[in-house]
């Protein structure tokens, strides 16, 4: 009996143990249960502030650019105010002030849809959702991209009121400005920056093309935006005819820009408003790749507009043997309308050539206008046609894909110097850059021409050379003048 007891109380013994040890173990399985549904937990906390976190940044990002692109709307004002007559003074802010609110209006009800608004199954041709931002609940970041995207709208009627001063009707203007806004500018839009236009849209493989291959390269609008602007605004000066006697050689020197300092202000103004124009084209800022193309931008841009304006003041003094500061001011511009479409893909040095180029570009082009006597008081469209053009040939050209075989395009900084991309793009591209010119321009020429003839023809367009003698503001604005003048002063005015 003792015998059997003393074989199995080891036995005995370990039962005990063995339970203690299992409810310890369960203990610690239910330990470690709730410790990972708090690690799950703090990591969708984690995923969840990045997300915020992500979102708030791009909106900041987005929203400050938006604010200085329309900031540019205040360089575009001093800029005509002061490169017109003073009696019209009024005249051209009220147009600049008219293509603001007119253009948001028309943005909101029609332009935006057209540009942005892809159907179920998008054509390559219109958008077609979104009226009157039905839908945006549901994506509350396309607020931001409204509100960016709306502000580049508003320049291109910008740039054509400037090349119509000072003899163009407001009712005319006004009629043009509608039409830019609602159809003209966002059916561009759409063809190249949707994803979904036949200039650019994704392929059943996932791969971005255009209709002919390669998508277009056009970062931020040399073609999109100042094209678009700079065709308007030579068929609208060449159908609205030249002020009067401007071209009259006992008038030479009645025409010239009324303030100076106005022209180099509101020149400042817009070289600022540039950096939310270009860098905010990134269209966010939340990943290193975001931050450091912006930088690479916001440099490009730089060293473009300083190229452009110096070799203008330069080219104009050997052609005039005098300093022409409202020159240089243009050349500024000629040079940030130059790297607006290549800021993002092309090198520093790359960036100074376009601009020394687009110099050559927009002073060829102003003597141009002057000897076939197309009257355009502030060269808009040696600024924003010819050199948006230009831009646009240039992020071809000078793309820093590897030699001139290999195309980056809108790779970032995928393919920076070495073969990532595709072998032969480059000639694809360029010839796809060259097809965005031609259509942006027969486009915008036809539909501009179609605008304007028939306003002209009806009495709409152009005001009578009483009205320009006696200046626009005097003749139909309230107050007569815009700011106090000596009667001697005005009188030479």
């Amino acid at each position: 009996s003792s015998h059997f007891g003393s074989s199995t109380s080891p036995v005995l013994c370990i039962i005990p143990q063995l339970v203690l040890f299992l409810t310890a173990m369960s203990t610690v399985a239910e330990q470690l249960n709730l410790i990972n549904s708090k690690v799950l937990a703090l990591q969708t906390d984690i995923d969840d502030t990045k997300a915020n976190y992500d979102e708030s940044l791009d909106t900041i990002w987005m929203l400050l650019a938006s604010m200085l692109v329309f900031f540019m709307h205040s360089g575009f004002s001093l800029l005509e105010a002061g490169s017109v007559r003073f009696k019209n003074t009024q005249n051209i802010l009220a147009k600049n002030l008219i293509v603001v609110t007119i253009g948001f209006l028309c943005w909101y009800l029609i332009g935006y849809p057209l540009a942005f608004g892809a159907v179920d199954e998008p054509g390559k041709v219109s958008g077609g959702t979104n009226f009157l931002m039905i839908g945006f609940w549901n994506a509350k970041s396309t607020f931001r991209f409204w509100l960016f995207q709306g502000a580049f709208c508003a320049t291109g009627g910008t740039i054509v009121s400037g090349a119509m001063a000072e003899r163009t009707k407001l009712k005319g203007f006004g009629t043009f400005t509608v039409l830019m806004t609602s159809i003209i500018y966002p059916l561009v839009v759409y063809w190249i920056w949707s994803g979904y236009g036949f200039l650019n849209y994704t392929d059943d493989s996932g791969k971005q093309v255009s209709v002919i291959g390669p998508p277009f390269m056009d970062f931020a609008g040399s073609g999109v935006v100042h094209m678009v602007g700079g065709i308007g605004a030579i068929c609208g000066a060449i159908i609205v005819g030249p002020r009067k006697d401007r071209w009259s050689e006992s008038h030479a020197n009645a025409f010239d820009a009324h303030s100076v300092p106005f022209c180099v202000l509101g020149t400042f103004f817009l070289w600022f408003g540039w950096y939310g124009f270009n860098c905010g084209s990134t269209l966010g800022m939340t990943t290193t790749s975001q931050g450091t193309m912006a930088a690479q931008v916001a440099m490009n841009t730089t060293l473009s507009a300083a190229a452009c304006g110096l070799v203008v003041l330069a080219l104009r003094f050997a052609i005039f043997r005098k300093y022409d500061i409202g020159g240089m001011c243009n050349g500024i511009l000629a040079g940030l309308v130059s790297i607006t479409a290549p800021c993002g893909n092309v090198e520093c040095g790359s960036a100074v050539f376009i601009g020394i180029i687009g110099a050559f570009i927009y002073q060829g082009s102003s003597l141009l206008l002057q000897k076939l006597k197309v009257d355009d008081p502030i060269d808009a469209f040696a600024v924003h046609g010819a050199c948006g053009a230009w831009g646009v040939l240039a992020a071809a050209l000078f793309d820093w894909g590897t030699g001139m075989d290999y195309f980056n395009g809108w790779s970032g900084w995928s393919c920076v110097g070495a073969p990532d991309c595709a072998s032969g793009a480059w000639g694809e591209a360029f010839v796809a850059n060259i097809l965005e010119i031609i259509t942006i321009a027969s486009w915008t020429a036809f539909f501009s021409i179609l605008i304007f003839l028939p306003l002209r023809l009806a009495g709409l367009l152009r005001a009578d050379d009483e009205t320009q003698s006696k200046g626009m503001d005097v003749a139909k604005h309230s107050p007569s003048k815009a700011y106090a003048m000596t009667s001697d002063s005005a009188a030479a005015a």
